[in-house]
């Protein structure tokens, strides 16, 4: 069955996104890594390091932390323990997916909640080397709960969509289905 136009057009435009927000982590790493290369730098070569490229550094990493959060989450690749569910099947492994990701949802309701008290507690409070403003770099955290909500919440109406006889025993001999995993 082929694909609608409309289908195809989505399906360009989420590649293009998630394209778009690789090229954004891969360039705050790069920035993580220049501003690290031309501090070593100047402390080789002057005995003398500079205050700002540290403190940017260290926001860029904050970033790249929650930003790439934001990917594993989108990716499935997020760490997650599979033993248990893994055995299951039917019914009770759609049960286990279930609660996994309402207990998942109440602790990024959690983060979101915390996320946006701290963004507002900091709102008045300004880096020492940078002078910005820390409202600015700690708002990724309500930002990558926020995205893990939307994303956890599609993946449960997947799941609730999906029928239980859909849900098989994994076949812990099947060595495709372990590499495809681990990949």
């Amino acid at each position: 069955m082929s694909a609608t136009p409309s289908n195809a057009k989505g399906s360009k435009a989420s590649a293009a996104g998630a394209f778009a927000f690789q090229i954004f982590c891969a360039s705050i790493f790069l920035g993580i890594i220049g501003l690290v290369f031309f501090n070593a730098v100047l402390r080789y070569c002057f005995n003398s390091g500079y205050p700002p490229s540290e403190e940017w550094a260290r926001f860029l990493f904050i970033y790249v932390t929650f930003f790439g959060a934001i990917e594993a989450f989108y990716r499935k690749k997020h760490i997650a323990v599979e033993l248990v569910v893994d055995m299951l099947e039917g019914n009770c492994r759609k049960a286990v997916n279930i609660i996994a990701i309402l207990l998942s949802l109440s602790a990024l309701a959690l983060l979101l909640q915390g996320g946006i008290i701290y963004v507002l507690q900091t709102m008045d409070t300004y880096a020492v080397a940078t002078h910005v403003n820390m409202a600015l770099i700690n708002i990724t955290l309500p930002i990558m709960a926020g995205a893990g909500i939307v994303l956890q919440l599609r993946d449960l109406i997947a799941i609730i969509r999906t029928p239980a006889s859909a849900f098989k025993k994994a076949d812990p001999m099947d060595v495709e289905a372990i590499l495809e995993k681990a990949s």
